[in-house]
């Protein structure tokens, strides 16, 4: 259970800080295009080191290193609250970001190594990311009561939150030392070569849209991303133990669920930023009024993911993950009828309730995906791709939205919302690409009778 303290950290606080942004930019001076970076900064740190944290876990220690990332976002979330530089707070939540990068993997191995393939795995991730889900719903309510107080409280109430699941885990986790095995060398060089290539990816695609996707800095920018790519694969090729064997690509399971999250959390990124700037700043609704409008996705997930594991083992997670993929098309679909007066009950409530169906069915089950048929020594990996996908994907569509949504310079309350339809087709469209490639790669066949080989660990151990 305190591996899910972890996650609903991870959940609150970054819907406490998603609710505070028009706050923020307010007091500090900040304009769409710069805000967008208080969200960015976050996911270039997550996104560029959640594979180096994955792997790291599994050579390191998964104790070890879950521990000291806790360490390390418990103060950066101290140093965002007390800055009144822009650019410092933007380079705090990316220290948390990195920090959560070495917490995620670490935590999600440890569960998936704890349990065994099958029924009881899929139980315990279902608990799991239900907390996930349950800190998001939660931070949404904490972020407005928070935010009507002082924006800067969202930032520093994870922080004495992080230093008490750090302590519980000092006493709690028990210390097994480095993993048993042959002691193996470090992937140096693919360490260096993926962290520069995902971090300068994130940060081209964030910056994108300031600078333009066709100047010479972004094509620039692109170039070098590929010549990183390519040397980071000769590296794995050629390495005695990589940091990432690329052999795990060829599992279905692992490939499926990679891509199908990019999908689920860039278009959900996306609509959440269109959802909080029209709501807030065109409807001028308050932190707190717009944190309810949300809750009713956040607890939906909270109730529903727990039994997201029986319709796994009963349906599959392909077919699970489809059903969920659909729901958020539909739910993006929806909110194109929103008006300046709008009806909540007609034109937003459905929306959110189809979220949070899509978000109890996809989120469980891609976690579930994503480690199946995977040994344990590469759970972490695994783990890190998936998270590591998750986050690549939120800092693509969140630049793609932010630029289609800066594109035009609308004057009147129609052509502010005018506007708003064509970032949410591309939120559609994200959906619409993420239940092409579950369909296309995983299917929707049955899958085959679990085979539990070991008794079921007690959840608290985890």
């Amino acid at each position: 259970m305190l591996l899910c303290g972890v996650l609903f950290l991870d959940g609150l606080d970054v819907s406490m800080v998603g609710v505070a942004l028009p706050s923020i930019g307010s007091e500090l001076h900040m304009s769409t295009s710069s805000l967008q970076w208080v969200i960015s900064g976050y996911v270039l740190g997550y996104g560029g080191f959640l594979l180096l944290g994955g792997r790291t876990a599994d050579l390191l220690g998964r104790r070890q290193v879950l521990l000291v990332a806790l360490g390390v976002f418990a103060a950066a979330s101290l140093l965002g609250g007390l800055v009144d530089d822009p650019t410092l707070l933007i380079a705090a939540r990316f220290v948390k970001g990195m920090a959560a990068a070495f917490t995620a993997p670490a935590g999600l191995s440890i569960i998936t190594t704890t349990f065994p393939e099958g029924p009881s795995r899929n139980r315990a991730l279902s608990i799991y990311t239900a907390f996930g889900a349950s800190g998001f719903s939660s931070g949404l309510i904490l972020g407005g009561l928070m935010t009507e107080v002082g924006w800067r409280w969202t930032f520093l109430m994870p922080a004495p939150i992080a230093i008490l699941v750090l302590l519980l885990g000092i006493r709690l986790i028990p210390n097994h030392g480095r993993p048993d095995g042959p002691r193996q060398g470090y992937d140096v060089a693919g360490a260096v070569t993926s962290t520069l290539a995902l971090l300068l990816l994130v940060y081209t695609v964030v910056s994108a849209s300031a600078v333009g996707w066709a100047s010479p800095l972004t094509l620039g920018s692109f170039a070098v991303v590929i010549a990183l790519a390519a040397a980071f694969v000769l590296i794995e090729r050629r390495v005695a133990h990589p940091l990432l064997r690329l052999g795990i690509l060829r599992n279905k399971n692992v490939l499926a669920a990679d891509l199908t999250a990019m999908a689920v959390f860039g278009s959900y990124a996306g609509f959440q930023f269109i959802g909080t700037i029209y709501m807030q700043s065109l409807l001028h609704w308050s932190p707190l009024s717009m944190a309810l409008a949300f809750l009713p996705a956040g607890l939906i997930v909270a109730f529903g993911g727990p039994r997201t594991g029986a319709l796994v083992n009963r349906f599959g997670s392909g077919r699970v993950i489809a059903l969920g993929l659909a729901s958020f098309v539909v739910a993006y679909g929806l909110f194109l009828q929103i008006d300046a007066n709008p009806n909540y009950a007609l034109a937003i409530l459905p929306s959110m309730i189809l979220l949070g169906i899509g978000f109890a069915l996809s989120f469980p089950a891609l976690n579930m995906q994503a480690t199946t048929g995977v040994a344990d020594d590469e759970q972490g990996l695994a783990a890190g791709l998936v998270q590591t996908s998750f986050q690549v994907g939120g800092a693509i569509a969140l630049a793609v939205v932010t630029a289609v949504l800066n594109a035009v310079t609308p004057h009147t309350t129609a052509e502010v919302i005018a506007s708003y339809h064509p970032a949410l087709a591309v939120v559609t469209g994200v959906a619409l690409l993420g239940l092409i490639a579950t369909v296309s790669i995983s299917g929707l066949r049955k899958p085959r009778a679990a085979v539990v080989t070991a008794p079921e660990p007690e959840l608290v151990e985890a």
